[in-house]
């Protein structure tokens, strides 16, 4: 048996960003809510509303960051790790519910606009622009690996995008007096929110009923480990995610003529993580199966082939 443990602990030097960004958020929402409030601006408010999802997003980041660096147990032998797909995918559900409510609420002001302030609008956009991308370029180093911190990205580039949505908005109803451009604004918001936020909700919950990560082919993997000299067959491969920036595999090996020595295992261990980043590897090596394979839907090879029918160990 081989088992990797080269874990990944990217998200640990995040800390400075994430205290850094929860503080220039927070300070922002109470700007942009109070003014917001004071010129009744729909589109100040749920702006300042989607913001302050967006701290409660990055505090529940940053737990499940701290969290997944806590050691394994005898209770929890894979530690926390898992926290992290929990913290995306209730940051993405928090996103989602809170851009409904905010459409709703745009559909029946869009009925009856109210006069605005526009200038005010702009300045606060304005100062939303430089907060959320300074945040955002916080995080811009470590989207590529970690789907926790890819998440915060996203959320801030957005932000940045929106609250220049914003400014544009505010001009255009100083300048021609479009009170119903407000509400309009919102709901352009909201839906460029939930198209950012489907993909972040969808690789959550696709995670979290361990699916395959996207970076990696299934058939891919098993075509390497067959690959392999010696093995004539690949049962029982499972590839899952342990956390948001940490994959894990085990499968069995069967090879009757040959023998797994350490030199064997560690290059297939090595292979694995430089061209699927599989961190975790475990491969158990058998001459003759005698487990009942595991069987997928997209598998029908195996199914059919008669020598992958188990024999009965007495």
């Amino acid at each position: 048996m081989s088992t990797g443990h080269d874990h990944g602990h990217g998200a640990a030097g995040f800390n400075a960003a994430f205290a850094i960004g929860i503080g220039l958020n927070m300070a922002f929402v109470v700007v942009e809510a109070f003014y917001g409030w004071r010129i009744n601006s729909l589109a100040l408010l749920a702006d300042a509303g989607h913001n302050l999802s967006d701290v409660i997003g990055l505090v529940l980041a940053w737990g499940a960051a701290l969290a997944s660096r806590l050691r394994p147990n005898a209770r929890h032998t894979y530690g926390w790790k898992r926290a992290s797909i929990l913290a995306a995918f209730i940051n993405a559900l928090l996103l989602l519910v809170a851009m409904g409510s905010l459409a709703w609420e745009a559909v029946h002001r869009l009925q009856s606009p109210e006069p605005i302030d526009g200038l005010t609008i702009m300045l606060v956009a304005g100062v939303g622009i430089v907060v959320n991308t300074i945040t955002a370029l916080l995080f811009m180093r470590g989207r590529e690996g970690d789907l926790n911190i890819r998440g915060a990205f996203l959320h801030m580039a957005a932000d940045a995008l929106v609250s220049a949505g914003v400014v544009v908005a505010g001009s255009l109803t100083l300048w021609f007096g479009w009170t119903w451009l407000d509400p309009v604004a919102s709901l352009v918001i909201a839906a460029v929110i939930v198209v950012g936020t489907a993909s972040l909700f969808k690789q959550s919950l696709h995670l979290l009923f361990d699916g395959v990560p996207e970076s990696v082919d299934l058939h891919e993997v098993q075509a390497l480990l067959e690959a392999l000299p010696g093995v004539a067959r690949v049962h029982d491969l499972h590839v899952w995610a342990m956390g948001t920036s940490e994959i894990a595999m085990t499968a069995h090996l069967v090879m009757p003529e040959g023998h797994a020595d350490d030199a064997f295992l560690q290059r297939a261990t090595g292979q694995l993580h430089d061209r699927f980043g599989i961190e975790h590897v475990t491969l158990q090596v058998m001459r003759v199966p005698f487990t009942t394979p595991c069987a997928r839907s997209d598998d029908n090879t195996r199914l059919s082939d008669p020598r992958s029918v188990p024999r009965t160990v007495p």
